[in-house]
This record gives C-alpha cells, structure tokens and sequence, in this order.
C-alpha cells in the first residue's frame, strides 16, 4: 500500500480510553476522540495492542501527571502497523510492524511514536507479546546496563520479581551472564521466578530478605539492587550492597524518604542512584532505542529474549486490567488487544 493510499483509510476519529477525574479503576472509560497527527519525527501507528504498567495506574489515581506535550489518555508501550509519517520524517517504516515506547496515548486504536523510539517488530514475534517489551525492555536495559554498569558474573537483587520489571530483569540477565535474587510475595510467586529462571528466590513475607542476601551470598552480599520500593527499603539495600555495590531505585511504591547513613555510604564506596524514564528527552530515548536494538533486539528476534504475558484484555476492559494490576495477582505483563 502506498503513503497516500494509507493516509485515504486512516479515520478522523478512534476509540480510545481516557479518564475525566483521578480515581479508582472504574474511571477509564471508552470514548471517541480525534486521531492524533503525526508531528516532525513522528510516525501514526494503527495500535494492535498495548501494554499496561504501574506507572498508568499511578498516573490514574493522579500521582503522575503526563509530562509537558505528552496525551493524557494513558499507555506508555504500543504495538502495531506505522500508517503515516510526520513532515520531514523519513517514510520508509510506513506499513511495517513496530513496537515503540510512547510518552501517553497507547490506549487507543491510533498512537503517535517517534520514529526513533520504534524497533521493527521480527517475524515470528506477535503483536501482544511486541507491546509488552519496550517499557520493561528500556527500563531494565538503562538501569541495569547503564547506570548500574552490571557485568558478568554479578548478582544483582530485584524486588518486584514476577512483576513486569522483575520478569525482564531474570530474563536479561539470565542472557548477559547475571545471577539474579528475587523477592516475591509468596512462594508460589517465588516458584515461578525461579521457573522464569532466577538464580534464587526469597519470599519477603516469611523471610528477612537482608539476612537471606547475606546467606546466599555467604556473607559478601551482591554488586547491584534494582529497586521499586524505596522508602525504608533503602537501608535494607545498602545492608544487601557488597562492598562499592550500587542501588538503582526506579519507583518509590514504599514511600518517598528514607533515613541512611552517609558514613556507610564513605566507608564501604556504596553508588546510590536512580531514574525515572518517561520525562527523559527525546534524544535520549532514542540513543536508548538504538542500544538496544544492537545489543537487545538480535535476541529478540531468535525468540531467546520474550516477554511473560499473565493477561490479555479488550481495550473496553482496560478498568479491569488496572483493576488486576493493583490486586498484584500477577505474574509478567498484562497486555491490551486493540486491533488486528
């Protein structure tokens, strides 16, 4: 199909899922609205499906509001077909599948992406599982890789391991030679972390996870702690922290402020650092896209490298998807379909 062609059977509206107030799970609702219009650098995308993450439910509830430019209507990771191109943006990726990460607006039949935020979707890959990579892809690749510096044969300590995040933490690192020690809320949860392929597993419910680092670890504790819970956690993390080890927290689900001691962080050489991805810049973003599509996205294409998908919805029940996602009875991703 031609550029104009394609640009003939795009709609002038779309269903999508928006919410009028801050609220509980119940206040996204389907509408119509308008397709948006692809601006310089940036590509329209007919949807096929579309990731949820925490951070959706955060924005929801009113705790995280869209950054500057970016749609209100909700969704961070998007799969689907490119149909348009903006001005002066290069048109050779019209009509193939793409994955990108979005700064809003994936819940919805149409989405716009910068073009270097997208990765060509492989054969053999499907849509649900393409739209549940870029938001944990990206996540865990700059954290881990980038300000974590991990390097082979390192341990590294993941609250949150059959979340979304943990899932691609054990899968990455189980692929660039990382043992990984997770925490979970249940042993059910931690059998299946291991599964995933976890080196080791602890349930924080019925074991202090600082004293099981510290005996899985015969006492030296690990290189890295990749953190969703902040708060009170911190201490705790530096107590897991190997000497010159590092912490990366990237949400705060624990609370904002902790209370450590900078002595320890002097005498044993501790890198406390942290980051938040969407409000991040384009150019970043793309510098990050283009890493990973040289270092990640090989393994992606051979099937070595997927997603845990625990759910699928109808983008009309994305309320109830969110509704799961705060239950925490999950395991991986839960994913929107929206189109073919």
């Amino acid at each position: 199909m031609t550029t104009l062609e394609m640009a003939k059977v795009i709609p002038a509206t779309m269903r999508a899922v928006d919410y009028a107030e801050p609220g509980g799970p119940e206040v996204l609702v389907a509408g119509e609205t308008q397709v948006p219009v692809p601006a310089a650098g940036e590509l329209l995308i007919r949807v096929a499906a579309a990731g949820v993450n925490r951070p959706d439910v955060i924005q929801r509830q009113g705790f995280y509001p869209p950054p500057p430019g970016a749609p209100h209507i909700p969704g961070l990771e998007i799969a689907g077909t490119v149909v348009a191109a903006g001005p002066d943006t290069d048109d050779a990726l019209i009509g193939q599948p793409v994955c990108a990460l979005v700064a809003g607006g994936g819940y919805a039949e149409y989405c716009v992406a910068r073009a270097d935020h997208c990765l060509v979707v492989p054969s053999g890959i499907s849509m649900v599982e393409a739209a549940a990579l870029p938001e944990t892809l990206f996540t865990v690749w700059h954290n881990l890789f980038q300000r974590a510096y991990a390097r082979d044969g390192e341990t590294v300590l993941v609250h949150g391991g059959t979340s979304g995040i943990g899932t691609m933490a054990i899968k990455l690192g189980k692929l660039f030679d990382l043992k990984t020690i997770v925490t979970c809320g249940s042993d059910d949860k931690c059998a299946a972390a291991l599964e995933i392929g976890a080196t080791h597993a602890i349930n924080y419910k019925s074991h202090d996870f600082v004293e099981e680092v510290q005996r899985l670890t015969d006492g030296k504790g690990v290189e890295i702690v990749l953190d969703m819970v902040g708060g009170s956690y911190l201490p705790r993390n530096m107590a897991c922290l190997a000497d010159d080890g590092r912490n990366v927290t990237i949400a705060v689900q624990g609370g904002m402020k902790a209370e450590i001691s900078v002595l320890e962080i002097m005498r044993r050489r501790l890198t406390l650092t942290g980051s938040t991805l969407r409000p991040r810049s384009n150019a970043f973003k793309a510098l990050l896209a283009d890493e990973i599509a040289r270092e990640v996205w090989p393994l992606v294409a051979t099937g070595e490298l997927s997603p845990i998908i625990h759910s699928r919805y109808p983008l009309a029940e994305a309320a109830k998807a969110h509704a799961q996602m705060e239950s925490g009875d999950l395991i991986g991703k839960i994913v929107l379909e929206i189109g073919e």
